[in-house]
């Protein structure tokens, strides 16, 4: 699967280890976050990831 990164912090969304803080399992791929879905560490949106 894809990482995607977060363009103002450098955050990087790996799929395999999802988003547990925020209730995003492991395994859950970038396109099938919810759309509110924002960097966890500077809430920056969805939106602005880019594909790594």
């Amino acid at each position: 699967m894809k990482k995607y990164v977060c363009p103002t912090c450098g955050y990087v969304y790996d799929p395999a280890i999802g988003d547990p803080d925020n209730g995003i399992a492991p395994g859950t791929p970038f396109e099938d976050l919810p759309d509110s879905w924002q960097c966890p560490l500077c809430a920056v949106p969805k939106s602005e990831f880019t594909e790594e």
